[in-house]
């Protein structure tokens, strides 16, 4: 029998039972039904698949189950709610920054990690900690927009 994992997604504990080399985002997805984050290219260079662990935005789908055993996981679910969302979704809406949103989530916890580290980021700022998410819409500038809104409108 397998060995139960325990992690803490969206400041839940959480036990799973897979094999340790899993990838994070197949427990994500297939055991925990945690949708936002998204398989892109499976080396951890698109940044569809980015969560945060322990506040540091890292890829989910070349990152083995047991490197993430006891941290604090943070997908986008584990941002905000429906009815208090958090000051980077309310952006993206009001700057209409994201089109088919395959890319969104990950560039959202991306931005997360700079605000939380950087909470007066520049524009400079926002465009490097953003370059390794890809957004094939081409929604980049309006996405650069809300990150900088998010960061001048958080409380």
């Amino acid at each position: 029998m397998t060995p139960a994992i325990r992690l803490f997604v969206n400041g839940v504990e959480r036990e799973v039972r897979a094999p340790e080399t899993t990838p994070l985002l197949y427990v994500l997805r297939g055991d925990l039904n945690l949708k936002s984050v998204r398989f892109g290219c499976g080396a951890g260079h698109c940044g569809a698949c980015r969560v945060l662990v322990d506040g540091v935005a890292t890829a989910s789908c070349d990152l083995p189950l047991w490197a993430a055993a006891g941290k604090q996981v943070v997908t986008v679910e584990g941002l905000g709610t429906p009815e208090r969302p958090h000051a980077l979704q309310r952006a993206l809406l009001a700057e209409q920054a994201a089109q088919c949103g395959y890319c969104v989530s990950g560039i959202l916890v991306s931005a997360a990690a700079l605000l939380a580290r950087t909470p007066s980021p520049s524009e400079n700022e926002v465009r490097e900690a953003l370059d390794r998410n890809l957004c094939r819409c081409g929604s980049h500038h309006r996405i650069i927009r809300a990150v900088l809104r998010a960061a001048h409108d958080a409380p």
